[in-house]
């Protein structure tokens, strides 16, 4: 009996050492790669801010990656600003804006055009949809359904990736 328990505790710990080495992982690539020029917002907040639905969300992705699952309600505008994209013109300036990509590197990008074009509230999600799905948030299919495919853009990439069937 002292055996099992000793097992099952040793399991416990053992899961939260995963998630702070999955997050560890995100916290350090973001720390190489971004320079925290466009202000961010965790899952959680995001989560609240979408309930009371009163925020924009774009997300920064491939057309190919949009397709297999996105945030809810997240608008695609892809990896460049273009025509085809939106019409940020008829957008307020001041309305709450969230970018997100896989892990948080290219929504940055989008984000700092936006800060450029005088939108005043974009934030980045914070470790982007991986983070979102290994937390435990839905993701949605191109009919609006709960899915757990995520595309994990690459292998390299994917490895954050540590919740819902990573498609490549």
């Amino acid at each position: 009996m002292k055996r099992t328990i000793y097992l099952y505790l040793i399991l416990f710990f053992n899961s939260f050492n995963l998630i702070a080495q999955q997050q560890k992982s995100i916290d350090h690539t973001l720390q190489l790669l971004n320079n925290n020029s466009v202000p961010y917002i965790s899952a959680q907040e995001l989560n609240e801010e979408l309930l009371k639905g009163e925020i924009l969300i774009f997300d920064t992705r491939k057309k190919e990656e949009y397709q297999v699952s996105r945030i809810k309600n997240a608008k695609f505008i892809g990896e460049q600003l273009n025509a085809d994209s939106l019409s940020l013109d008829a957008l307020d300036k001041n309305h709450p804006i969230v970018v997100y990509c896989s892990i948080g590197v290219r929504s940055e990008d989008l984000g700092e055009v936006l800060l450029k074009k005088g939108f005043t509230n974009v934030k980045n999600l914070y470790g982007g949809i991986f983070l979102w799905k290994n937390r435990g948030f839905e993701v949605f299919d191109q009919l609006d359904r709960p899915t757990e495919n995520i595309h994990a853009y690459n292998r390299f990439w994917g490895r954050l990736l540590k919740s819902g069937n990573k498609i490549y």
